[in-house]
Protein backbone atom coordinates (compact mmCIF):
# COMPACT_ATOMS: atom_id res chain seq x y z
CA UNK A 1 0.00 0.00 0.00
CA UNK A 2 2.78 2.44 0.11
CA UNK A 3 2.79 3.04 -3.35
CA UNK A 4 -0.69 4.73 -2.69
CA UNK A 5 0.62 6.51 -0.56
CA UNK A 6 3.32 7.61 -2.37
CA UNK A 7 1.20 8.84 -5.47
CA UNK A 8 -1.18 10.29 -2.87
CA UNK A 9 1.67 12.77 -2.00
CA UNK A 10 2.10 13.63 -5.02
CA UNK A 11 -1.52 14.06 -5.77
CA UNK A 12 -1.70 16.96 -3.11
CA UNK A 13 0.83 18.90 -5.60
CA UNK A 14 -2.61 18.81 -8.34
CA UNK A 15 -3.97 21.27 -6.03
CA UNK A 16 -1.77 24.19 -7.80
CA UNK A 17 -4.70 25.06 -9.04
CA UNK A 18 -8.01 26.24 -6.90
CA UNK A 19 -11.42 28.38 -6.61
CA UNK A 20 -14.05 29.75 -4.91
CA UNK A 21 -17.69 32.15 -4.06
CA UNK A 22 -18.49 34.77 -2.55
CA UNK A 23 -21.15 37.49 -1.43
CA UNK A 24 -22.56 40.58 -2.65
CA UNK A 25 -21.16 43.76 -0.94
CA UNK A 26 -17.57 45.58 -2.08
CA UNK A 27 -14.65 44.42 -0.26
CA UNK A 28 -12.53 46.45 -1.71
CA UNK A 29 -9.85 43.65 -2.55
CA UNK A 30 -9.79 45.43 -5.85
CA UNK A 31 -7.88 48.08 -4.70
CA UNK A 32 -4.98 46.43 -3.51
CA UNK A 33 -1.60 45.18 -4.38
CA UNK A 34 -0.78 41.53 -5.61
CA UNK A 35 -0.17 39.97 -2.36
CA UNK A 36 -2.51 42.41 -0.53
CA UNK A 37 -4.98 40.14 -2.36
CA UNK A 38 -3.81 37.08 -2.35
CA UNK A 39 -3.62 37.37 1.53
CA UNK A 40 -6.87 38.09 1.98
CA UNK A 41 -7.98 35.53 -0.07
CA UNK A 42 -5.66 33.19 2.60
CA UNK A 43 -7.92 35.15 5.48
CA UNK A 44 -11.41 34.51 3.99
CA UNK A 45 -10.35 30.98 3.91
CA UNK A 46 -9.17 30.41 7.30
CA UNK A 47 -12.98 31.65 8.51
CA UNK A 48 -14.41 29.22 6.14
CA UNK A 49 -16.22 26.63 7.67
CA UNK A 50 -16.83 24.02 4.17
CA UNK A 51 -15.79 24.59 0.61
CA UNK A 52 -16.18 22.50 -2.33
CA UNK A 53 -12.98 22.42 -4.44
CA UNK A 54 -13.73 20.61 -8.25
CA UNK A 55 -11.91 20.55 -11.36
CA UNK A 56 -9.14 19.19 -13.46
CA UNK A 57 -5.23 19.55 -15.23
CA UNK A 58 -2.61 18.36 -16.33
CA UNK A 59 0.21 16.92 -14.06
CA UNK A 60 3.54 16.08 -15.58
CA UNK A 61 1.21 15.02 -18.61
CA UNK A 62 -1.20 13.04 -16.74
CA UNK A 63 -4.82 14.29 -16.49
CA UNK A 64 -6.65 14.50 -13.25
CA UNK A 65 -9.94 15.55 -11.76
CA UNK A 66 -11.05 16.59 -8.60
CA UNK A 67 -14.21 16.53 -6.72
CA UNK A 68 -14.34 17.40 -2.84
CA UNK A 69 -16.05 18.28 -0.25
CA UNK A 70 -13.57 19.72 2.65
CA UNK A 71 -14.38 20.36 6.08
CA UNK A 72 -12.48 22.81 8.31
CA UNK A 73 -11.01 20.77 11.29
CA UNK A 74 -13.39 17.32 10.53
CA UNK A 75 -11.75 16.16 7.45
CA UNK A 76 -13.86 15.47 4.01
CA UNK A 77 -14.99 13.51 0.98
CA UNK A 78 -15.19 13.40 -2.70
CA UNK A 79 -13.13 11.51 -5.79
CA UNK A 80 -10.40 11.65 -7.83
CA UNK A 81 -8.81 10.51 -10.42
CA UNK A 82 -5.44 10.45 -11.96
CA UNK A 83 -4.67 8.92 -15.48
CA UNK A 84 -7.50 7.05 -15.82
CA UNK A 85 -7.45 5.56 -12.34
CA UNK A 86 -10.35 6.89 -9.94
CA UNK A 87 -10.99 6.48 -6.54
CA UNK A 88 -13.27 7.81 -3.53
CA UNK A 89 -11.93 8.83 -0.27
CA UNK A 90 -12.70 10.86 2.67
CA UNK A 91 -11.19 11.51 5.79
CA UNK A 92 -13.19 11.29 8.89
CA UNK A 93 -12.15 11.19 12.90
CA UNK A 94 -8.06 10.73 12.08
CA UNK A 95 -8.77 7.86 9.42
CA UNK A 96 -8.59 8.13 5.95
CA UNK A 97 -11.33 5.79 3.90
CA UNK A 98 -10.36 4.74 0.31
CA UNK A 99 -12.72 3.14 -2.30
CA UNK A 100 -10.19 2.82 -5.87
CA UNK A 101 -11.90 1.43 -9.00
CA UNK A 102 -10.90 -2.23 -10.57
CA UNK A 103 -7.87 -0.65 -12.12
CA UNK A 104 -6.83 1.61 -9.38
CA UNK A 105 -6.60 -1.67 -7.33
CA UNK A 106 -4.81 -3.42 -9.82
CA UNK A 107 -2.45 -0.55 -10.65
CA UNK A 108 -1.30 -0.33 -7.05
CA UNK A 109 -1.62 -3.75 -5.59
CA UNK A 110 -1.86 -6.34 -8.80
CA UNK A 111 -4.55 -8.84 -9.57
CA UNK A 112 -4.73 -9.72 -5.54
CA UNK A 113 -5.65 -6.52 -4.41
CA UNK A 114 -8.03 -5.87 -7.28
CA UNK A 115 -9.89 -8.97 -6.15
CA UNK A 116 -9.19 -8.68 -2.36
CA UNK A 117 -10.45 -4.72 -2.19
CA UNK A 118 -12.32 -3.80 -5.71
CA UNK A 119 -16.00 -2.34 -4.00
CA UNK A 120 -14.78 -2.41 -0.67
CA UNK A 121 -13.50 0.69 1.43
CA UNK A 122 -10.26 0.66 2.98
CA UNK A 123 -8.90 2.32 6.30
CA UNK A 124 -5.96 3.36 7.31
CA UNK A 125 -4.71 6.00 9.74
CA UNK A 126 -4.69 9.47 8.46
CA UNK A 127 -1.04 9.75 9.33
CA UNK A 128 2.34 8.09 8.45
CA UNK A 129 2.04 7.06 5.11
CA UNK A 130 -0.89 8.77 4.31
CA UNK A 131 -0.30 11.71 6.02
CA UNK A 132 -0.45 13.51 2.78
CA UNK A 133 -3.45 12.60 1.57
CA UNK A 134 -5.13 12.94 4.52
CA UNK A 135 -4.27 16.88 3.70
CA UNK A 136 -5.75 16.91 0.62
CA UNK A 137 -9.34 17.01 3.11
CA UNK A 138 -8.15 19.58 5.04
CA UNK A 139 -9.38 22.80 3.82
CA UNK A 140 -7.39 25.46 5.84
CA UNK A 141 -4.24 23.87 5.63
CA UNK A 142 -4.53 23.01 2.11
CA UNK A 143 -5.69 26.01 0.71
CA UNK A 144 -3.64 28.11 2.78
CA UNK A 145 -0.28 26.15 1.75
CA UNK A 146 -1.02 26.56 -1.66
CA UNK A 147 -1.76 30.20 -1.52
CA UNK A 148 0.77 31.25 0.62
CA UNK A 149 3.24 29.35 -2.31
CA UNK A 150 3.81 31.36 -5.04
CA UNK A 151 6.47 33.52 -7.08
CA UNK A 152 6.61 36.98 -8.32
CA UNK A 153 2.74 38.02 -8.88
CA UNK A 154 0.81 40.59 -11.18
CA UNK A 155 -2.11 42.27 -10.79
CA UNK A 156 -4.55 41.97 -13.84
CA UNK A 157 -7.84 43.23 -14.50
CA UNK A 158 -11.44 42.47 -13.03
CA UNK A 159 -14.30 39.62 -14.91
CA UNK A 160 -16.71 37.37 -13.86
CA UNK A 161 -16.05 34.44 -12.80
CA UNK A 162 -19.40 32.43 -12.53
CA UNK A 163 -21.67 34.85 -11.83
CA UNK A 164 -19.34 37.12 -9.35
CA UNK A 165 -17.20 39.93 -9.94
CA UNK A 166 -13.07 39.21 -9.20
CA UNK A 167 -10.35 40.64 -9.55
CA UNK A 168 -7.43 38.53 -11.12
CA UNK A 169 -3.50 37.64 -10.22
CA UNK A 170 -0.98 35.96 -11.70
CA UNK A 171 1.87 34.06 -10.70
CA UNK A 172 4.79 34.48 -13.07
CA UNK A 173 6.55 31.98 -11.65
CA UNK A 174 3.52 29.11 -11.56
CA UNK A 175 2.36 30.70 -14.64
CA UNK A 176 -1.30 30.32 -13.23
CA UNK A 177 -3.56 32.96 -12.61
CA UNK A 178 -6.03 33.56 -9.07
CA UNK A 179 -9.25 35.18 -9.15
CA UNK A 180 -10.66 36.33 -5.98
CA UNK A 181 -14.19 37.89 -5.37
CA UNK A 182 -14.11 41.22 -4.94
CA UNK A 183 -17.70 41.35 -3.38
CA UNK A 184 -18.21 39.81 -0.06
CA UNK A 185 -15.95 37.01 1.85
CA UNK A 186 -12.62 37.98 -0.71
CA UNK A 187 -12.72 33.70 -1.48
CA UNK A 188 -10.69 32.38 -4.13
CA UNK A 189 -12.75 31.95 -6.90
CA UNK A 190 -10.76 29.91 -9.55
CA UNK A 191 -7.11 29.51 -10.62
CA UNK A 192 -6.22 28.96 -14.49
CA UNK A 193 -3.02 27.12 -15.46
CA UNK A 194 -1.43 27.97 -18.29
CA UNK A 195 0.74 26.38 -20.79
CA UNK A 196 1.96 22.43 -20.71
CA UNK A 197 0.19 22.22 -17.48
CA UNK A 198 -2.88 23.75 -18.30
CA UNK A 199 -6.26 22.83 -16.22
CA UNK A 200 -9.10 24.72 -14.11
CA UNK A 201 -9.98 24.44 -10.35
CA UNK A 202 -12.76 26.25 -8.80
CA UNK A 203 -14.05 26.67 -5.16
CA UNK A 204 -17.83 27.01 -4.39
CA UNK A 205 -19.98 26.22 -1.84
CA UNK A 206 -18.17 27.74 0.92
CA UNK A 207 -19.68 27.52 4.59
CA UNK A 208 -22.48 24.88 3.30
CA UNK A 209 -23.38 21.85 5.49
CA UNK A 210 -21.51 18.83 4.98
CA UNK A 211 -21.97 15.43 6.08
CA UNK A 212 -18.95 13.10 7.55
CA UNK A 213 -19.96 9.61 8.43
CA UNK A 214 -17.03 6.55 8.36
CA UNK A 215 -17.72 4.30 5.61
CA UNK A 216 -19.65 1.01 6.73
CA UNK A 217 -17.54 -2.42 6.84
CA UNK A 218 -13.90 -0.20 5.68
CA UNK A 219 -11.20 -2.75 5.78
CA UNK A 220 -8.31 -2.22 8.64
CA UNK A 221 -5.09 -1.85 6.09
CA UNK A 222 -3.08 -3.17 9.36
CA UNK A 223 -5.48 -6.37 8.88
CA UNK A 224 -4.57 -6.81 5.22
CA UNK A 225 -1.81 -9.32 4.76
Amino acid sequence: MSRIAAWAASSVLLACVLAACGGASPNGVASKSPNGIVTAAIRAIDQATSAHLSGSLVSNGTPVSLDLDLVSGKGGRGEMSQGGLSFQIAVVGGEVYINGSEAFWDHFGGPAAEQQLNGKWLKAPASGSFASLAQLNNLHRLLGTLLSTHGALVKGGTTTIDGQSAVAVRDQTKDAILYVATTGPPYPLEIDKIGSQAGRISLSRFNESVSLTPPANALDISKLK
